[in-house]
């Protein structure tokens, strides 16, 4: 029941929520064309003005934690509507030959560790997986251009990495207008993958290379949705801190068996994972001496190591 002083309340959220860039009642994901709209990429510059930057300004000048109950209210029915549209997302897609890949925003598009991964993700698309990550650059853009490249050659991939090679980072002015480039030249609807970024971030452009994009505000929901999403397993390459935490996300909900069965966890670059950042002898050690259990570990530096280990999980565990 609504007492009558009440009324002018409801109508003032009304008019908030007609007032904000983005659409509260929305039930379906974005695509980078939505995201992107207003964007040319023969004039970098237009970015600034395009609808995802309209929002992110919109998110930044009200509070990266929402600065009134109106602007709260107006981020989280955005986001319901965004778990709406996962769901139906995955209606169409089995989450159980879903892969997710973590990693670092700052990985180059020059390096062999991003090729490697965009080679995986093309292999595994090609095997009939899902590929998800966190929808940004680096080895989150890798993830999705593997995807987006599937069906064709190698050769056809690394003429598209030489096209993204002008602009290695994701603060280079050609960033965008370079991954725009090779979507035109090797367009492609047969195949699909999952970006989940959030605005929490959006300092940090979501990849045109994903073809359903699921951007949130709240990134806490955000990021275990990526995790609890990827039931067929998860490929962790060389990260800092927001990778690491990850890592022991996952780990939690392999341990427990929050979802009935744990999915592996394989993480690419011995050297790193062993010598820089020790992570896998200390999840090894806390395997072998109880204090985690159902943790399904792989350390690997082999492209076809990687592959095989996550069909083998899904024919073992009849996820087909």
């Amino acid at each position: 029941m609504i007492k009558s002083p009440d009324y002018k309340q409801l109508q003032g959220l009304v008019e908030y929520l007609k007032f904000v860039p983005y659409d509260v009642s929305r039930s379906c994901l974005y695509s980078p064309q939505e995201l992107y709209a207003g964007f040319d990429p023969d004039k970098p510059e237009t970015f600034d003005s395009c609808f995802d930057t309209k929002v992110y300004k919109h998110f930044i000048a009200h509070g990266k934690r929402a600065s009134t109950p109106v602007e709260s209210m107006a981020r989280t029915l955005h986001d319901h509507g965004i778990h709406i549209a996962m769901d139906k997302f995955f209606e169409q897609h089995n989450a159980r030959q879903c892969i997710g890949v973590m990693g670092g925003h700052a990985q180059l598009r020059t390096a062999q560790s991003f090729r490697q991964v965009a080679l995986v993700s093309k292999q595994l698309t090609e095997l009939g997986f899902v590929m998800l990550s966190g929808g940004g650059p680096g080895a989150m853009e890798a993830t999705h251009l593997g995807a987006w490249m599937a069906g064709r050659t190698e050769a056809e991939l690394d003429d598209a990495l030489q096209m993204l090679a002008v602009a290695p980072l994701f603060t280079d002015s050609q960033w965008l207008a370079s991954a725009m480039k090779v979507r035109l030249k090797y367009p492609q609807e047969q195949y699909v993958s999952l970006g989940i970024p959030t605005w929490l971030y959006g300092h940090e452009p979501s990849t045109p290379f994903a073809t359903h994009i699921a951007k949130f505000f709240e990134n806490s929901v955000r990021e275990d949705s990526i995790l609890t999403l990827a039931f067929g397993g998860i490929i962790f390459t060389p990260g800092s801190a927001g990778t690491l935490q990850e890592i022991f996300q996952e780990a939690v909900q392999n341990h427990y068996l929050s979802f009935g069965f744990p999915s592996p966890m394989i993480f690419v670059d011995e050297n790193f994972w062993t010598n820089e950042i020790p992570i896998y002898p200390l999840l090894q050690h806390l395997v072998s001496t109880g204090k985690y259990k159902n943790l399904l570990l792989r350390l690997t530096d082999k492209t076809e190591d990687i592959v095989d280990e996550l069909v083998r999980f899904r024919e073992k565990h009849g996820m087909a």
